[in-house]
């Protein structure tokens, strides 16, 4: 049976639910980042303002095992490094301030999990699938390719999808989701087919004025060697090593020390962080200059 707590969605009237209807599946509007905005009856989320974070967003309902989530990316903001982050909280989502980021902020308190995804696979247009195995596999589909995120995730007790609109990714949709048993497929309640990708949004350009390649020229399989995952993963499901990685990008080695002590940015994004905010991204502290250590006279 749906959650009796998920919000109420305007469906096609003709539509009875039945016990092949997983129920509806909106995004929760009681919990949401500081920059989200939620439009088409709580089913797109866009980060709004000049920013990478505060784009977290949960489903309105607890999702099942196996239950696999359909997304696609509505829009992109270049300038950023980063895309979007996918996983599930056993965590009710209530009405409360939210941290800025799902990574580490959540994923480092227990009852959270949640991976990343590349940003090759998270272009305006881009479709993807999520779900968590009776394993405790949190698994992405995307142009037929699936690929384990993360393990650890605990099954026994209600999830709730988990999304954080960040980095380059700053608006998607949700298509609704599915859940194969033996002999049949359980959907989600119908909605409206959403509405196309504008060209604008399509031929989104990156920072250096290169349009971003059409994805399916790619070999995907190269964006998950079998020994380099992509990002460091312990099995319960939480980030190994953070504390070396730039916590904007979460890919470059963080080698900027700030004046309040922390060592979390890389240059690139120091620089970037330097020209909007020019606050520690994890104390909040005001600086005006930055130290490059990897600069420093060996």
């Amino acid at each position: 049976m749906p959650d009796r707590h998920h919000i109420r969605t305007r469906r096609d009237s003709s539509h009875c639910c039945s016990g092949r209807c997983l129920g509806p599946l909106s995004f929760y509007t009681g919990a949401t980042g500081a920059r989200v905005t939620l439009s088409l009856d709580a089913r797109r989320a866009e980060r709004v303002g000049n920013t990478f974070r505060d784009g977290l967003v949960f489903s309105s309902r607890p999702v099942r095992v196996q239950e696999r989530v359909r997304l696609r990316v509505e829009r992109s903001a270049p300038q950023w490094h980063g895309a979007l982050r996918l996983g599930f909280t056993a965590v009710r989502p209530t009405y409360r301030t939210l941290p800025s980021f799902a990574i580490p902020h959540l994923t480092d308190t227990p009852g959270y999990w949640a991976g990343i995804v590349p940003e090759v696979c998270s272009h305006p247009g881009s479709e993807l699938q999520f779900w968590v195995t009776p394993h405790g596999e949190l698994k992405l589909k995307v142009l037929g390719t699936e690929k384990i995120l993360l393990k650890g995730v605990d099954v026994r007790q209600p999830l709730w999808a988990m999304i954080d609109v960040y980095g380059q990714t700053s608006a998607v949709l949700l298509l609704g989701s599915k859940k194969k048993n033996l002999f049949s497929v359980q959907t989600s309640c119908p909605v409206p087919v959403p509405p196309p990708i504008s060209s604008r949004d399509r031929m989104t350009s990156d920072i250096n004025g290169n349009i971003f390649p059409s994805y399916t020229t790619l070999n995907l399989e190269s964006l998950w060697p079998p020994t380099d995952p992509w990002y460091p993963i312990s099995d319960n499901g939480h980030i190994t090593g953070g504390s070396e990685n730039c916590v904007v990008c979460l890919c470059q080695k963080s080698t900027v020390i700030l004046r309040c002590g922390h060592q979390c940015l890389c240059l690139q994004c120091a620089d970037r962080v330097f020209a909007i905010f020019r606050e520690c991204p994890l104390c909040r502290e005001p600086f005006t200059d930055l130290l490059d250590v990897s600069l420093a006279p060996s």
